[in-house]
């Protein structure tokens, strides 16, 4: 047998291979333990991320829970340390994302979307255009970008969605998804942040042609596409995965509705109503104990549905209703308890409880906002420009440090959180700010 004199092939094919198998084995449902014959079920529960850092938006499984530990329990007056802060990154509302030794983020500059690369020590590695700036009502960047397999994914506020080379920002390729499907731009533009799955890329773009589709994450081009609801529009919120009864489904909503799609073929699994005169579903669905929820302001607010299988596949059962208005914030669900904050009925912080939908926690230092976990706390920007930290232990919510992030009277903080390494991330439109946060 002759020895191949090219054995970086074969070591790529080896890893395609590699990749094939494990999108194989996720998608059937199960896992093959060392020494076993057969296969092991998989439990239910959100699907991460296989990338390292805070591959995509809200973390690995978009929950905005990080596992880390040896975090300040306490901030001093004037907040923790800051290591460094980022002038110039353009307005918007994005979040970074952070893999490996690069911090990635998007802003509105002059009349281009920008897409930059920082080391991180806030120091810029390249930067690119993807399309035009959003000019319309709340001017700015909407999307997060998303890691996956050495390249970087992003849709700007028009829809078109590009695929970089992550280490140099090179363009491998784009499309506008509004226009391929068949739909059309909202008032405050496109915000989705697209979600990977193994060699797929998740997009909403509720056109004549598809509610939800996938696209090789190579090429681009449509894998499936679930077909379109009505005359349903995209709204503002992102795609979550989860498993789920056997079956890989993901969850988002449209202008009028939440939905379910089953991941590996775009059937689409259920609908529920979530409608508001503004067509403005803006927050993720939250999935956990095999219940998901859905709010808007203005309608239906506060929803959790008990999922079921059913003869024709699966049916999503209104499990409790709660006076919830959340926004742009989303939601923590930790230990049985979800974190949220209202807009309107109650502009604060509360704990419900996962199963009946009661409050069992509530805190008004700080007004609504965003929120991430780690190590026992919540870290919280609220849209007055507040950082805060509460403590989340048997007592409910435990104020323990608050400092003001942005001076000047705004309403529109409104980027989330990022914690990796002990390092805190905060962003207001122009600014980047890196904070210390170890114990």
């Amino acid at each position: 047998m002759s020895a191949c004199v090219r054995p970086t092939c074969c070591i790529r094919l080896s890893r395609r291979l590699l990749a094939t198998l494990l999108l194989a084995s996720a998608c059937c449902g199960w896992t093959v333990a060392a020494g076993s014959e057969a296969p092991e079920p998989v439990a239910d529960g959100l699907i991460a991320s296989p990338e390292p850092g805070w591959p995509q938006w809200r973390g690995a499984r978009r929950d905005g829970i990080s596992g880390e530990t040896g975090l300040l329990q306490r901030w001093p007056d004037e907040g923790p340390k800051l290591l460094w802060k980022i002038d110039g990154l353009g307005t918007g509302w994005s979040s970074p994302i952070i893999v490996g030794q690069r911090l990635y983020i998007t802003g509105d500059v002059g009349d281009d979307l920008m897409i930059r690369a920082y080391d991180l020590n806030g120091r810029l590695q390249w930067e690119v255009k993807n399309g035009e700036a959003w000019k319309g009502p709340y001017p700015g960047a909407r999307a997060t970008c998303t890691f996956a397999g050495d390249r970087l994914f992003h849709v700007n506020s028009h829809g078109r969605l590009v695929c970089l080379a992550a280490d140099s920002g090179q363009e491998l390729w784009a499309v506008n998804i509004l226009d391929r499907f068949g739909g059309k731009n909202i008032t405050w533009a496109i915000s989705e942040c697209v979600l990977v799955d193994g060699s797929r890329v998740i997009v909403t773009p509720g056109g004549q042609h598809a509610l939800m589709a996938a696209l090789d994450a190579e090429t681009g081009r449509t894998i499936w596409t679930t077909p379109a609801l009505g005359n349903d529009n995209t709204s503002y919120s992102s795609p979550i995965l989860f498993r789920h009864a056997g079956r890989r489904i993901l969850a988002n909503c449209s202008s009028a509705h939440g939905f379910g799609v089953d991941a590996d073929s775009g059937q689409l699994l259920w609908t529920v109503p979530l409608k508001n005169q503004y067509a403005t579903n803006v927050s993720a669905p939250i999935y956990g104990n095999g219940q998901v929820y859905y709010v808007t302001p203005y309608g239906e607010e506060g929803r959790a549905y008990r999922l079921e299988s059913t003869a024709e596949g699966m049916a999503a059962r209104l499990a409790w209703m709660a006076q919830m208005d959340t926004v742009t914030g989303c939601g923590v669900l930790l230990d049985g308890i979800l974190y949220t904050a209202g807009y309107r009925r109650a502009k604060w912080w509360l704990g419900l409880d996962w199963k009946t939908g009661e409050t069992v926690a509530e805190q008004k230092d700080l007004t609504t906002g965003a929120a991430i976990f780690a190590d026992g706390c919540l870290y919280v920007l609220d849209e007055r420009g507040a950082a805060g930290l509460y403590r989340v232990d048997g007592n409910g919510l435990q104020l323990a440090g608050r400092f003001v992030l942005i001076s000047d009277r705004i309403r529109d903080a409104w980027a989330h959180p990022v914690l990796l390494d002990a390092r805190l991330y905060l962003r207001y439109h122009d600014q980047l700010w890196c904070f210390d946060v170890r114990r």
